[in-house]
């Protein structure tokens, strides 16, 4: 199994850290030590002083595939939820810097809490998908799948070029705007179409 993630997917997430608009998907990769399943708590790594928060719809792959067209691309998906991508801006930052890679901001173990995953259904494929994280019951992030830059097919479609698809690994698609630091003691909840599907707190 393994974690991909789509990068400046929503044009107002890219302009608040000040990232051009891509042409095409931007995406990296984040190793299985990385998930944090069934709400078990986050620890704050004590490597960084800047662990933003970053929630995502979250799609899980249900068969093997390469080189998917999109017109196919959506039946290779069978469960939906959110996660977030926990990220160490200060790390980042360095990184980017520095010309180097992003692994020590975005790879770090528990940097991808994952929700309970419902079924992957035609309204999620034909209908708007709304979805948001609270921090503490007050709402932190909000977004819309329409404001995606590069949907789902086109996600996929691209993913299976460079990378072949495997049951189970899963695809967090980007973030909207909003992101900001957790602390200690912060309670994370994140919904799908109103509906709660993950929720941890920051150790």
């Amino acid at each position: 199994m393994k974690i991909l993630c789509i990068g400046r997917n929503y044009a107002e997430h890219a302009k608040e850290l000040n990232n051009p608009l891509p042409k095409e998907p931007v995406f990296f990769m984040k190793p299985d030590t990385a998930l944090l399943k069934d709400g078990a708590p986050f620890y704050h790594p004590d490597f960084s002083s800047d662990i933003h928060h970053e929630i995502e719809i979250v799609l899980r792959v249900g068969k093997a595939g390469k080189h998917i067209s999109p017109e196919h691309a959506l039946k290779y998906i069978d469960g939906i939820s959110v996660g977030v991508d926990f990220t160490a801006r200060d790390l980042q930052q360095q990184c980017k810097e520095k010309g180097l890679p992003w692994e020590k901001a975005k790879a770090f173990d528990g940097s991808a809490p994952i929700g309970k995953f419902i079924p992957f259904t035609e309204a999620h494929q034909s209908s708007e998908i709304v979805f948001g994280l609270l921090v503490n019951g007050e709402i932190r992030q909000q977004g819309s799948s329409n404001d995606m830059i590069f949907n789902f097919q086109s996600i996929i479609t691209y993913l299976s070029q460079f990378v072949t698809l495997k049951t189970g690994d899963l695809i967090y698609t980007g973030t909207p705007s909003g992101v900001s630091a957790v602390k200690i003691g912060d309670q994370l909840i994140g919904t799908l179409n109103g509906e709660q599907l993950l929720s941890f707190v920051v150790k």
